[in-house]
């Protein structure tokens, strides 16, 4: 085998290929996965006085191993990143470098960077970067899009986002001041200035209502009533515009497998490489098979109208 064809079995294992390798490689996803999560889970429990103080040493030496796996996992990635079937359009150090500097390459090298910062550098106090491990947990949308696509969906709707977000910035400014001029004579431990109220505003308009910071003067009390009538209103702008982007999304993913659909039917029926394409195509758009089956037999049944149009007498009775 030579290293061209290993680069490209490595890149098959870790991202997804067909055949024997896409069953080696659903192998991987699963290990690396339960690894993820059972690091997560050791991290929470090693927070725990007396767990750590039991088990610490067996916590110790599965981070060890963890991160040996993980640092094997990011040098794999980068090193098969180089193969065009990595990155179409380039290869080499362009594509490990386009890897890199991706999501998902800083998210695998923050998995591990804590550890090797820590055994550099004993004597510093790193422990903050401890909690950095939890960065892990985001290992898991190599194997999920949800994280993907929630920023795609935020980048698709940014305006309405942005002008939704403008409105909840106002809504804080005028709320704040106002109830900084309504209490802060009764209450200048709580609302002694604009910056002080900013954070009753806050945790009112997000609807959270610790409890900690309450108007007492019956100004206050109104516009506490207002504010948080508008939170209700701009929480479910920022709801409303992101889900209404996610199903946008999902019917532009819909429409784009059904069109690929039709397009490989055009010939009256689907080989086994353009069937692979399909399915390739279905797991990049989470769409399930149900789902995939269903978009197929549509296009199937509108390609064979498009071929064999209803005569003009079957539509037009005697």
């Amino acid at each position: 085998m030579n290293i061209q064809r290993l680069q490209t079995r490595t890149y098959q294992l870790l991202e997804g290929g067909d055949g024997l390798a896409d069953q080696a490689s659903r192998r991987c996803d699963l290990f690396l996965a339960i690894l993820v999560i059972a690091n997560v889970l050791a991290i929470v429990l090693d927070s725990v006085p007396a767990m750590h103080h039991a088990w610490g040493d067996e916590f110790n030496a599965f981070e060890t191993f963890s991160v040996g796996i993980f640092t094997l996992e990011y040098l794999l990635r980068v090193w098969a990143a180089g193969t065009p079937h990595g990155h179409p359009e380039v290869r080499g150090w362009r594509g490990r470098w386009a890897y890199i500097r991706s999501f998902h390459g800083v998210v695998d090298l923050l998995a591990t960077l804590p550890f090797y910062l820590e055994f550099l550098f004993p004597e510093a106090d790193l422990r903050v970067l401890r909690t950095l491990r939890l960065v892990r947990v985001f290992k898991l949308s190599h194997y999920s899009t949800a994280i993907e696509d929630l920023f795609q969906a935020i980048r698709d709707e940014r305006r309405s986002f942005i002008a939704a977000i403008y409105l909840l910035l106002i809504a804080v400014l005028l709320t704040s001041s106002l109830m900084y001029f309504a209490e802060h004579h009764v209450q200048p431990d709580k609302f002694g200035s604009i910056p002080d109220a900013i954070y009753w505003s806050m945790i009112t308009l997000t609807t959270v209502g610790y409890g900690d910071v309450t108007p007492i003067t019956w100004a206050g009390r109104v516009l506490s009533l207002v504010t948080a009538f508008m939170g209700v209103c701009t929480v479910a702008l920022l709801t409303g515009i992101v889900a209404s982007s996610f199903a946008n999304q999902m019917a532009r993913r819909k429409a784009l497998f059904e069109a690929r659909a039709r397009a490989f039917l055009s010939d009256g029926h689907i080989s086994s490489d353009e069937r692979h394409t399909l399915e390739q195509l279905r797991k990049s758009f989470n769409l399930s098979a149900q789902e995939a089956d269903r978009l197929i037999r549509e296009a199937a049944g509108e390609v064979s109208r498009r071929k064999h149009p209803p005569h003009e007498s079957d539509q037009v009775g005697d």
